[in-house]
């Protein structure tokens, strides 16, 4: 599928050495259906030569305010260049650029078509940490901001001058996905995979009975519906649910107790971008299974227990790039329960639900929330849905 189907995209590159990654950026946004114009500050060709980029693009690439054609020049218009396009993106977007965009200075064709830009602004900054941690570059990008361009983030890792940190320019593939976003609001996971882990698990006492709760998949199998309905490959592992979900992007994996889950989420986690944990997995198991049912009239003293396996636990602690989101569902002393869980599992949000509330929580159509961020942060929603919580949930996940 074209997400960017016939989407005129002009495409600036100043000079940095994050130029290197605009070939790749340009076939991606090609393959995606998009028609590209690239427009190169001087300083930029330095990293990247314009025949790589017209090759690529189809297109003439432009770097100044005038070409040769037979030895006259000809003006390249900047007003139509920013007129024609339908997104201006700039990636790498320098410091000196950001700095010169700001200030309205137009000393090369790339800030003239910003200054004419009609389009939406999409800036992909890049430069070394400590340049973008400084106060001057940090206030420049919130005054971009305000100015109504997108600021898109930087990724994290290692940086030309051999430190490690916060500054790289996003993957072209990153930076594709948020245009797409952008384009297709419907379709903010498109290219992600998300698993979920739904319902309940039952803890075998014998062959016929168990220990389990009230847990009915319905929140997770809302997440994983909201997830589909956003582009995301979906893998939800679910516990016994009465609820059912088909779609072709969905690999649903049924299983029954806490271990089976475990393993479940062993085997896909390591491949997934967000990963959520909204399942009700038991805390405790018999120490020892029954091989037959056992008789009524013989009488049961005590059932043993002994803890199941901490799977929200071993997802944190096995974490890489994954986004994790956990539950938290509690009856007392909610928010702080909730905000310790958050850190001692290693989460990157939380959502709290109570059983306080009648028509919160367990086998209920609705529920009340509040989701937890990593750095603290709480926000809270009314009663609702558990469709419209899960796209509550999905909305403080993609500020993430």
């Amino acid at each position: 599928m074209n997400l960017l189907g016939g989407k005129k995209i002009l495409l600036g590159i100043s000079g940095g050495i994050a130029a290197y990654k605009t070939p790749i950026l340009v076939r991606a946004l090609v393959q995606q259906g998009a028609v590209v114009k690239v427009v190169m500050t001087p300083s930029a060709m330095d990293f990247v030569t314009p025949l790589t980029l017209s090759t690529l693009s189809k297109n003439p690439v432009l770097s100044s305010f005038t070409a040769e054609d037979h030895d006259n020049p000809t003006w390249n218009d900047h007003v139509a260049l920013g007129q024609w396009a339908d997104v201006l993106l700039i990636a790498p977007a320098t410091s000196n650029t950001l700095s010169s965009m700001v200030h309205g200075s137009c000393n090369n064709l790339l800030l003239a078509v910003y200054l004419s830009a009609k389009s939406p602004v999409f800036l992909a900054p890049a430069m070394d940490l400590d340049m973008y941690a400084h106060p001057s570059n940090q206030n420049n990008l919130e005054t971009l901001k305000a100015y109504g361009n997108h600021v898109l983030p930087v990724g994290e890792g290692f940086l030309a001058s051999g430190l490690e940190g916060k500054g790289r320019m996003l993957e072209p593939d990153q930076i594709v996905s948020h245009l797409v976003s952008f384009f297709n609001p419907e379709l903010e996971l498109k290219g992600k995979k998300v698993l979920i882990t739904a319902g309940p698990t039952y803890e075998a006492i014998d062959p016929v009975r168990y220990i389990g709760n009230h847990a009915s998949g319905k929140m997770g199998y809302a997440l994983a519906e909201v997830a589909l309905k956003k582009g995301a490959e979906v893998i939800l592992i679910s516990g016994p649910s009465s609820q059912k979900i088909n779609h072709p992007s969905l690999e649903l994996i049924r299983i029954t107790s806490a271990d089976e889950m475990a393993e479940a989420v062993k085997k896909y986690y390591d491949g997934v971008d967000i990963a959520i944990a909204a399942a009700a997995v038991a805390d405790f198991k018999p120490k020892t299974i029954a091989f037959h049912k056992l008789k009524k009239q013989n009488g049961l003293e005590k059932v043993e227990l002994t803890p199941t396996t901490d799977v929200l636990a071993d997802m944190g602690r096995s974490k890489k790039n994954q986004l994790l989101i956990g539950f938290a569902l509690e009856t007392e002393n909610e928010l702080e329960n909730a905000k310790s869980k958050l850190v001692k599992k290693n989460l990157d949000g939380i959502v709290l639900n109570s059983l306080n509330d009648s028509k919160a929580g367990f086998t209920v159509n609705t529920n009340k929330i509040t989701f937890i961020h990593k750095d603290q942060k709480t926000r809270s929603f009314p009663l609702q849905s558990k469709l419209e919580c899960a796209h509550r949930i999905f909305e403080q996940i993609l500020t993430l």
